[in-house]
């Protein structure tokens, strides 16, 4: 992977598209036989549909891309085997929850998920629930993952109407800032004990990030590079 370049964009012409990846039809058997790996080292591992993205594009303010759906397992073999070929790309959207004196939150994500210990923004890989048509729904997707992992909903926050691209190929973070109604500190207390009502929470822990200086080493890069250009 290379350095996180930053694109800022008001528009998302994303779209649907069934396609055959050479990836998965051709590993089909290494994939399976990993999923099973995998699964006996997590046992909460689903192999669910997944929407990956190709045919990445930036055109002033607007980002366009296709995407195609595959199974989990697939997804999980490309990232862990090391994202081999070209023009596929995980493009994913993260919530950016800030609360009103400025402070980000994030989560430590659990034992049980396939990103064990890192800690970044609610999000995740779209999903087919994600589509709207032929269109991928992004703002929705985050708002999705914001209500799953912490129990916030839209009348918690407001969301801006730009979206930061974070481009650290073969990944591409979708991150649209959610400005909270309450201070950062409160809003955790919030998630925690929501976190606690959960039997399996997708969070272990809930992060604040004032600056540059609070990013964890288990922050991935890309994350980092958006919270040091917002601070």
């Amino acid at each position: 992977m290379g350095q996180p370049v930053i694109h800022r964009v008001t528009e998302l012409d994303l779209a649907f598209e069934p396609w055959d990846w050479p990836f998965a039809r051709d590993n089909a058997a290494a994939i399976s036989a990993h999923f099973r790996t995998e699964r006996a080292r997590k046992p909460a591992l689903f192999n669910g549909k997944v929407l990956l993205m190709r045919d990445l594009q930036f055109s002033g303010s607007r980002v366009s891309a296709r995407y195609f759906e595959t199974d989990f397992a697939s997804f999980l073999a490309w990232r862990d085997f090391g994202f081999p070929g070209e023009g596929v790309s995980n493009g994913f959207g993260m919530g950016a929850l800030r609360g009103s004196d400025g402070v980000f939150l994030m989560g430590e994500m659990s034992a049980h998920t396939s990103n064990a210990g890192r800690i970044y923004f609610p999000s995740g890989t779209p999903e087919p629930d994600d589509l709207a048509g032929d269109r991928v729904d992004i703002a929705g997707s985050i708002k999705r993952e914001v209500t799953e992992e912490t129990g916030l909903t839209e009348t918690d926050y407001a969301p801006v109407q730009e979206f930061h691209c974070v481009v650290m190929t073969p990944l591409v973070a979708i991150i649209q800032v959610l400005n909270l109604m309450a201070p950062a500190a409160v809003i955790k207390d919030r998630i925690l004990a929501n976190m606690a009502r959960q039997d399996v929470p997708e969070f272990s822990a809930v992060h604040l990030v004032r600056d540059a200086g609070d990013i964890a080493p288990s922050t991935p890069r890309f994350v980092a590079a958006f919270v040091e250009a917002m601070t």
